[in-house]
């Protein structure tokens, strides 16, 4: 495939914030396909169409002999050597996440609406209060989300990609058509209140995609294992061991990242005045 020699997994380990430039042109280029293709229904085939593109350039990133390939096994070298992955994936959610911001504020309201309203039709629009309610209710939600990651990964690589592009358009598009509906209604400048809207919501929205990009991580480098080792080997049981352990981190950073996002709902006023602004009670 040609499109996954304009960044190898290679030069994406070593150079990983180039990432971003791949997540927004794979996005453009997947947005303009499902357009020419499934005019009557784009955004979910945008999603699929820039995922399958991604999945050639993350094919090698994840590889299990990273972990075996030292004499001595200290789940501190894996952590290092997951970082540079972790950037890569982060540098292509958010490559996605400003393409579909972008898009939602810059087209007319009926195009945006067309074109994004799978991701839209998630707008709840009302600010709430902090209560351990509200965290339990987002923390097992995106449980859920976190999980299929990880059995995705498993099963399919890097096809779980997927579920991070999803996210990625889905958090794009909403924050980027509350600021335009806000600034509709104010008068505003809808770049200045994205902005706002950002400052906000950048904490947890960054603590939560690392969850699910950490368990992707996970299952992607266990699964890469299961292919390339012997099921009950020592090799086998230190990929597992220490996958398990980094899905575990990715489970505490998306409760921690709940915790950021109940809090943010309850005690940001900009950010609460922006919602209030564009879905009046």
């Amino acid at each position: 495939m040609v499109f996954e020699r304009l960044y190898s997994a290679e030069f994406l380990h070593d150079h990983p914030w180039y990432g971003f430039l791949l997540g927004v042109g794979y996005t453009i280029l997947g947005i303009f396909i499902a357009i020419m293709i499934f005019p009557n229904d784009p955004a979910v085939i945008a999603v699929g169409i820039t995922s399958l593109f991604l999945i050639s350039s993350l094919s090698d990133l994840t590889d299990s002999a990273e972990i075996t390939s030292r004499k001595v096994f200290k789940f501190k070298n894996f952590i290092q050597e997951t970082i540079p992955h972790t950037k890569v994936y982060i540098a292509i959610f958010f490559g996605i996440f400003f393409t579909f911001a972008f898009f939602s504020i810059i087209l007319p309201k009926l195009a945006a609406g067309h074109l994004f309203q799978i991701q839209l039709d998630v707008v709840t629009g009302k600010a709430t209060q902090f209560s351990w309610a509200l965290w339990w209710d987002l923390f097992s939600w995106n449980m859920q989300v976190l999980g299929m990651c990880f059995l995705l990964s498993l099963i399919a690589g890097n096809g779980a990609i997927l579920f991070i592009a999803w996210n990625a358009s889905v958090w794009g598009t909403v924050f980027g058509h509350l600021a335009k509906t806000a600034a509709v209604v104010s008068t505003a400048n809808p770049f200045i209140l994205f902005v706002l809207v950002i400052l906000s919501v950048f904490p947890h929205t960054l603590l939560e995609g690392l969850s699910y990009m950490l368990s992707t991580i996970s299952g992607t480098t266990l699964s890469d294992g299961i292919v390339k080792e012997k099921m009950f080997s020592k090799n086998m049981s230190v990929i597992f061991k220490y996958n398990f352990a980094l899905l575990l981190i990715a489970i505490a950073v998306l409760a921690i990242g709940m915790l950021v996002e109940t809090y943010v709902l309850g005690n940001f006023d900009v950010y609460r005045t922006i919602i209030n602004i564009a879905f009046p009670r």
